[in-house]
């Protein structure tokens, strides 16, 4: 079966007809708000594209907020954020960006041009735009500036501003107000050079477990005259030829996946490139699927045929060694994230009935990250067949221990009683019924075990097809290990037998929970006669009742922790209870 993706790419050729580019810099994806020292040394996409002879340098930060817009070519993603700068004494540099080591010598003066996006929080305060040939000398840039405050806006440069040079820099400075540099360009005006790429595509020739290879292709207008000589950095050349033919396909076939294309197009002085990202031709695993994590120490986790990454940021990587719980088998290695990163998803076979159940060892190793207490973030849960998220497990740390939570949103205030401390290995399953719309949840079960957390989701799933991993950011992931992933069908696959959550009492609440006064209330749509039953942790009976009032007297219970079973009008709910 054939997979077929639309790719992120970058396509150097200018978006002005006739145009060459020499340069082009659309700033990378960050995560987050990120020192430009840092940000050079990143991974595509949370880096620059260019790398040597380019180099980048300046003590501006690139951002993902306020994203370019509305302008012709704009690239969205990160961009270059030159700080407002505060009066002092002394006075303080403005913040800057500087470009080196761009080429521009096998090119005439006046033909040269370049545009940038701009963005100033005030129409009366501009960047300063400046160029140098030997990095030592500057000299200005005029440009018209922008007139709106907070729009965006493409500066363009007219041809014999730019110079014939090996070695041309750029720079921009900011002032007293914040400034937005993105999508910066220089290219040739040559009016002979009249072939333009579209966009290109990838088409993975299989998908399986093993690497693959794919074949690219990239469309093009006005050629049919001329000698373009095509290379491509991997792969043979194929389809139509813009010697002969003035629009078609060039076609790249027998590229490994993992590896990405460079083609270059050469015609006289007219030269045209394309970078092409390779696509994923990953399987979707079958179930009922088992993961083991068996994966080098160190390697990335969305790099496995099995897994991918979703974002970009810092990788869920691959760990030695595998957690230990009673009643489940490891084996091989385990993986581990913390703070911010790339959440990480694994497909499997999309199911619309029955069941599924994903079962899985954690461990929270270390909560001296996370700073806020109390503060609540989700790292890992259920999804659909296009990555939406369905269930999810929640972490909140309190005081120096934390608690797990359960819920379909994105935030909650579903958390099991129990206060878990850094290093403990917690075994969970999470299943869902789609025939009575029972999402549950099962921390630590054991033979028999009642769900931690019952859920009727207020819209039921349509289907589920694939699970997640999530790193929020650096002061709400804690250090988590992670291993033992099964998805199955069936909950006797894991070698247990579970209660299910038959929670579909229409109105059922139950409150307040923890009880303090000894008093119990519990309603529903019907209030009608009902059957409550409390259970104590290990299973004991330790209370039964049938009644029609709304108050349970609970007062001769010892604190704790209980299971309630509710039976009414036929239908049966179970609820955690705390009782203090």
């Amino acid at each position: 079966m054939k997979k077929i993706y639309a790719l992120l790419f970058t396509l150097l050729i200018s978006s002005i007809s006739f145009g060459q580019t020499i340069f082009s810099e659309n700033m990378g994806t960050p995560s987050a708000t990120t020192a430009l020292a840092t940000y050079i040394t990143g991974t595509a996409p949370a880096t620059f594209q260019n790398v040597a002879p380019i180099v980048f340098s300046g003590t501006a930060d690139v951002r993902i907020s306020s994203q370019s817009s509305t302008y012709s070519g704009f690239s969205a993603g990160g961009n270059v954020w030159l700080a407002s700068v505060a009066v002092a004494t002394p006075p303080v540099a403005n913040k800057y960006f500087q470009i080196d080591g761009i080429n521009t010598s096998s090119y005439n003066s006046t033909n040269l041009q370049m545009s940038f996006g701009y963005l100033t929080t005030s129409a009366s305060v501009q960047a300063m735009v400046e160029y140098s040939t030997n990095g030592t000398t500057w000299l200005p840039i005029t440009f018209t500036n922008n007139t709106t405050a907070n729009a965006w806006n493409l500066v363009t440069i007219p041809t014999g501003v730019i110079p014939s040079s090996s070695s041309l820099s750029i720079r921009f400075t900011g002032s007293t107000a914040g400034m937005r540099i993105d999508d910066i360009k220089v290219f040739n005006f040559n009016p002979s050079c009249t072939l333009v790429l579209g966009t290109p595509t990838g088409l993975c020739d299989a998908v399986t477990s093993g690497l693959d290879t794919y074949t690219a292709t990239i469309p093009y207008t006005g050629g049919g005259s001329g000698n373009y000589t095509i290379t491509p950095s991997s792969g043979t050349i194929g389809g139509d030829n813009p010697t002969s033919v003035a629009a078609g396909n060039i076609v790249v076939s027998g590229i490994t996946e993992g590896t990405n294309l460079t083609m270059t197009v050469v015609s006289g002085t007219c030269s045209y490139s394309a970078l092409l990202t390779s696509p994923e031709c990953k399987p979707v695993n079958a179930l009922p699927f088992s993961e083991t994590f068996n994966y080098t120490a160190g390697s990335s986790l969305g790099a496995q045929q099995s897994w991918t990454n979703v974002n970009s940021g810092d990788n869920i990587v691959a760990i030695a060694n595998s957690l230990v719980h009673a009643g489940v088998t490891s084996t091989n290695n385990s993986v581990t994230f913390s703070g911010t990163g790339a959440e990480c998803f694994t497909p499997f076979t999309t199911t619309t009935s029955g069941a599924v159940y994903a079962a899985f060892l954690v461990n929270v190793s270390d909560i001296a990250n996370v700073t806020t207490d109390l503060a609540t973030t989700y790292f890992a849960g259920l999804t659909d067949n296009a990555k939406g998220y369905n269930a999810r497990l929640f972490f909140k740390r309190n005081g120096t221990q934390y608690q797990l939570g359960f819920d379909t949103a994105s935030t909650t205030t579903n958390y099991d009683a129990t206060l878990r401390n850094a290093g403990d290995v917690v075994y969970v399953v999470i299943g869902y019924d789609f025939a009575t719309n029972a999402l549950s949840a099962w921390i630590n079960p054991v033979n028999g075990s009642a769900p931690t957390f019952g859920i009727n989701p207020a819209t039921p799933f349509v289907n589920l097809g694939g699970f997640m991993l999530r790193q929020d950011s650096a002061t709400t992931t804690p250090t988590i290990i992670f291993d033992e992933l099964r998805i199955v069908t069936s909950v006797s696959d894991l070698g247990l037998t579970l209660a299910t959550a038959q929670n579909d009492i229409a109105g059922l609440k139950v409150y307040p929970n923890p009880v303090s006064n000894g008093v119990l209330h519990i309603e529903s749509n019907l209030n009608t006669e009902r059957t409550v039953t409390l259970f104590d942790v290990i299973g004991k009976q330790v209370l039964s009742t049938t009644t029609s009032n709304n108050t349970i007297n609970v007062a001769a219970l010892n604190s704790g922790i209980y299971i309630v079973k509710i039976t009414e009008g036929g239908k049966t709910a179970t609820r955690k209870l705390v009782i203090k």
